[in-house]
């Protein structure tokens, strides 16, 4: 008799688990930023008492920041799964709780119907936000690296990493459209609800390619050698204390940096400098084209001279372009402001395309799930979450230098994490 061979474990063409990682965080960032937006242009009007309009602003930056606050929350929960029964299952989890969350955001009542109810109810959708969104993260880079052939893991990690700049350009531009489309009022009453609904297309257009995927082999080796733990959560503050610190501390100044750039330059160009909504979200556009350039090319260096080197570059740079934050930004030319967006967000993808791929390479296959994500995510709590509320406290107080001096002082922080890190070929 003749022995039946067992049929190898289908591999992932390199074509596949790229497009995987990148739509999933495109549609995941898509669903973040059209929150990020109407948390400026809409909720302070319709989902909290009418008043003082800065008070109404700073109420909706609480709302937009628990997400920040559930994040570690969805990476432990998504974490504790990927790291247990595999990568694919659980992301196509986190895109379906992410996904739930934001077109509900878009079906509900306002504070003019039923009250107090009404930012309560945001406040819960925006809790799955979150929640999906610090499962998501982790494992669309974990399918890009661990798939990487020899000496492209940087490569292949800085695909997720473009679903930032590309979903920030789909929402803002749908934002555009309908702004460019139908009254204020009309958009007031109803159109602010078709991003967040529209989502539910996207939604399953990334559960279908993830669910075309196989399990990455780093992942199917850690089965295979039966080397998973009980609670990859526990293993991995127990076990990897330094690791999961200095990773987070290594993030902090790349989202104080992206949310001062996005929300709260939204906020104060319209608020305060005499920006229509329309037209600072059009130079925002531009701006993010150097986000998405600088991307690629930071992946490219990481690649050649280490990630940890391509960090403490950038983040030399964030230091630097915080003592010019506010002279740009106060410039009164549309140019001024431009170059503001431009090398903000270009030294946002000097830092970001790099990031996914040094934490990932921070903890061993069988908690890396769950340590990747929640530094990750606990970089989010402590730079992002705060940072537009801080900002224009700050801003309103001691004017706009002292916003750049808080983000060069947070990217001093950085900086020194990433000098603690041990190096790596």
């Amino acid at each position: 008799m003749t022995a039946t061979a067992v049929a190898p474990a289908p591999a992932n063409s390199p074509g596949r688990v790229l497009f995987a990682s990148l739509i999933g965080t495109t549609i995941e960032f898509f669903d973040f930023y059209i929150y990020a937006t109407a948390a400026v242009l809409v909720f302070p009007h319709l989902f909290f008492p009418q008043g003082d309009p800065t008070t109404a602003t700073l109420q909706s930056f609480a709302t937009f920041a628990l997400a920040f606050i559930a994040r570690p929350v969805g990476s432990a929960l998504f974490g504790h799964y990927g790291d247990r029964i595999g990568r694919k299952a659980t992301l196509v989890a986190a895109l379906l709780t992410m996904g739930i969350s934001t077109v509900l955001i878009g079906l509900l009542p306002t504070y003019a119907q039923v009250g107090i109810v009404a930012p309560l109810l945001l406040a819960l959708c925006r809790l799955g936000q979150g929640i999906g969104l610090g499962g998501e993260w982790g494992g669309a880079v974990l399918l890009a690296t661990e798939n990487a052939p020899p000496g492209k893991r940087a490569w292949y990690g800085m695909f997720p990493q473009l679903g930032a700049p590309l979903g920030f350009l789909f929402s803002t531009g749908i934002f555009l459209l309908l702004t460019a489309v139908m009254s204020d009022a009309q958009f007031l009453a109803w159109g602010w609800r078709i991003p967040f609904v529209a989502s539910a297309v996207l939604v399953f257009v990334g559960l279908w390619v993830r669910l075309s995927i196989a399990e990455t082999p780093d992942f199917q080796k850690a089965l295979d050698r039966d080397e998973r733990v009980k609670v990859p959560m526990l293993t991995t503050v127990r076990e990897h204390p330094f690791a999961l610190v200095t990773g987070t501390l290594a993030l902090v100044a790349t989202f104080v940096l992206f949310y001062l750039m996005t929300v709260f330059a939204l906020s104060w160009g319209t608020s305060k400098l005499g920006y229509t909504r329309e037209h600072f979200l059009m130079l925002q556009m531009v701006g993010v084209l150097f986000f998405a350039l600088t991307i690629p090319l930071s992946a490219l260096y990481a690649d050649r001279f280490g990630r940890r080197n391509a960090m403490i570059v950038a983040t030399l740079l964030i230091i630097g372009f915080g003592f010019v934050f506010a002279p740009l930004l106060e410039s009164g030319s549309d140019l001024g402001v431009l170059a503001f967006l431009a090398l903000g967000l270009g030294a946002m993808g000097l830092t970001y395309g790099p990031c996914g791929t040094i934490l990932a390479e921070m903890f061993p296959t069988a908690v890396r799930y769950t340590g990747a994500s929640l530094a990750f995510n606990l970089a989010g709590i402590l730079g992002a979450s705060p940072a537009p509320y801080i900002a224009t406290r700050l801003g309103e107080r001691y004017g706009l230098p002292s916003v750049g001096w808080y983000l060069a002082g947070m990217a001093v922080l950085t900086l020194l994490a990433l000098l603690a890190m041990p190096r790596r070929r």
